[in-house]
């Protein structure tokens, strides 16, 4: 299915492009000698973002027989926020929707940061091989101060690029799947391993990028879609609720329907939600919408998400009925990752001189 065209690539997202395609063909021949680090901050529900830009991707790689780690990142919770509220029930939202979706807890390992504290002592020496200059230049760190709710940064969003290069290695990922604007991050994740092994001995790969391919779907209002925002349209919802998110949705006055990204962003992104939930391109969607307006635009839309979710809110309601259960997945995705984590800082220990 063809999504959109895209604006014309600089010659550094060409050649990230060029790897990543390589790589997925690596993958695909090959899927047992990767590791794939990935994961969600629990600060609100997942949406149809997440849904179509990373989880569905998290399932492809697992069924292709990818050792997938999932992070619910609580410690990382702290980075922009005062407290951490609502953890638990947050925490369970993401195991639900997790589950729902496909996420099999025998093949794919779900676990959080503060189950694991052999991953966090990994922060320390870390720390040692990057400059507070380096950490400065970051722009996804310069981008998240500049937003940041908070009166005042702390040092754990200033140090948060290095928090996540211990989440990749601590079990040795070779593949992160990110956006283009993630690169940064996980270049330095590359720059601490390749310093380490340079220092102390070879002992982390040199995480690998699988850029996502994913279109881009904005939130109800027009802008990004973000859990914060108060303008997503979560998992979660049932069908009665997602029907009046999206008759709140942004349109324009232009009553014909096209679908054109760059003049017309509300309405498209509405129809690509369509064509993503029906399996079509939108331009053809678009097309049977015609002079509808946008009353009609929303019932497609409406149609289309409720159709696609159906069977994963019924799988949701069946694991939301066990909680029990749900937990367990995660006690037992943090054993794995924790018994992986001692490991790991053990053979850190050792490179550095450090354990006798």
């Amino acid at each position: 299915m063809t999504i959109t065209a895209t604006p014309s690539p600089t010659p550094a997202a060409t050649t990230a492009h060029l790897r990543s395609t390589e790589l997925e063909h690596r993958i695909a021949r090959d899927p047992a000698r990767f590791r794939v680090l990935t994961g969600d901050r629990p600060t609100g529900p997942l949406h149809l973002g997440h849904h179509f830009g990373t989880l569905r991707n998290r399932v492809r790689l697992q069924d292709l027989g990818v050792d997938v780690f999932v992070l619910i990142a609580d410690y990382q919770v702290l980075t922009d926020r005062d407290t951490a509220e609502r953890l638990q029930e947050y925490t369970d939202g993401l195991l639900l929707d997790y589950l729902a979706l496909g996420i099999d807890p025998a093949r794919s390992t779900v676990f959080n940061h503060s189950a694991v504290p052999a991953l966090n002592q990994l922060l320390l020496p870390f720390l040692s091989l990057v400059s507070v200059a380096e950490l400065g230049r970051n722009p996804t760190v310069k981008d998240e101060i500049a937003h940041s709710r908070q009166s005042a940064v702390s040092g754990l969003m200033y140090t948060y690029p290095v928090h996540q290069a211990a989440d990749i290695l601590f079990c040795k990922g070779n593949v992160v799947p990110v956006g283009q604007d993630q690169l940064p991050h996980l270049e330095l994740t590359r720059t601490i391993a390749r310093r380490f092994n340079e220092r102390y001995g070879n002992l982390f790969p040199e995480p690998e990028a699988l850029l996502s391919t994913a279109p881009l779907l904005l939130g109800t209002d027009g802008t990004k879609m973000s859990k914060s925002r108060a303008n997503s349209i979560p998992l979660g919802a049932t069908a009665d609720e997602t029907a009046r998110l999206i008759r709140g949705a942004t349109t324009d006055a232009d009553r014909h329907i096209t679908y054109d990204p760059d003049a017309r962003p509300g309405v498209s992104s509405l129809v690509l939600l369509a064509a993503l939930c029906l399996d079509r391109d939108p331009h053809e969607v678009a097309a049977e919408i015609g002079g509808g307006g946008a009353a009609a635009l929303k019932r497609t839309v409406t149609d289309a998400v409720n159709g696609h979710l159906a069977p994963v809110r019924a799988r949701r309601a069946e694991y939301a009925a066990d909680l029990t259960y749900v937990r367990s997945v995660l006690r037992a995705g943090n054993e794995r990752a924790a018994a992986l984590a001692e490991r790991t800082l053990e053979e850190v220990r050792e490179a550095m001189g450090t354990f006798r």
